[in-house]
């Protein structure tokens, strides 16, 4: 298992905490919440403003509402994952769209974690502490961690970075941490709730069965992977995935 800071890389750094809603209302109270809790935050009321502080602020994490003037925050996410720099950048969805359609939507786009409207602030936070932890990386003087191999892909675990013949491969946080974890199973098959608890924690018990299939789903596309072929990773029907032997 990856060693994670308890400190969130928003107060350790500096990178705020973008907040993008055109509720005014929302806006403040999780603005509210989160500077509470020592985070700094900057915000915007609609898609083109969100990705314009994207790329002025490299947030270390981005609250991130659907239904945005101008361009909607299924737009904002496809375009942030594109974007080699930003394509790493955690996104929590928080959106009146709660269905479980809605939210494998949001998944299948490349938000990280999805919160329906209404929601409590407190655990907004929590969330956002959540995946911070798990985007969090090694401590400077951490000694240097083995990269791990699975087949031509390298993983540097302490760069969060997965390449192949020298060149990268961008992936976000949850599928980074999904790959790891199927490479360090070496072989063994680990179902849903396994790779939820890998991915999640513990704190997450609303999270969808569904959730695994779609990171799954988007990791093999960026690898270039073939589920009925596979060279990286495997599913077993019926019980989960494992990691593709060479």
């Amino acid at each position: 298992m990856l060693w994670m800071s308890i400190q969130p890389p928003s107060r350790a750094s500096g990178r705020p905490i973008l907040v993008v809603d055109d509720d005014a209302k929302i806006v403040r109270l999780v603005r509210t919440y989160l500077e509470r809790d020592g985070f700094a935050v900057v915000t915007a009321a609609d898609g083109p403003a969100a990705l314009d502080a994207i790329e002025r602020h490299r947030p270390a994490l981005v609250v991130l509402d659907l239904m945005l003037p101008e361009l909607d925050g299924r737009a904002v996410i496809r375009a942030v994952r594109r974007d080699d720099e930003a394509a790493a950048t955690p996104i929590l969805i928080v959106s009146a769209r709660g269905s479980t359609l809605d939210r494998i939507a949001g998944l299948e786009d490349g938000a990280d974690d999805y919160l329906p409207k209404p929601f409590s602030p407190a655990e907004l936070v929590l969330r956002v502490k959540s995946i911070l932890r798990r985007s969090a990386g090694t401590t400077p003087d951490a000694p240097a961690r083995p990269p791990l191999t699975l087949a031509d892909l390298i993983v540097d675990l302490d760069r969060y970075e997965v390449t192949r013949d020298g060149e990268p491969i961008p992936l976000t946080r949850v599928e980074f941490r999904l790959l790891v974890t199927l490479i360090e199973a070496d072989g063994r098959v680990l179902n849903r709730d396994q790779l939820l608890d890998a991915v999640y924690g513990h704190d997450q018990a609303d999270v969808l069965d569904r959730t695994v299939d779609v990171h799954i789903g988007r990791l093999r596309d960026k690898l270039g992977d073939d589920a009925d072929a596979p060279r990286y990773v495997a599913t077993v029907r019926g019980i989960g995935y494992r990691a593709a032997r060479s």
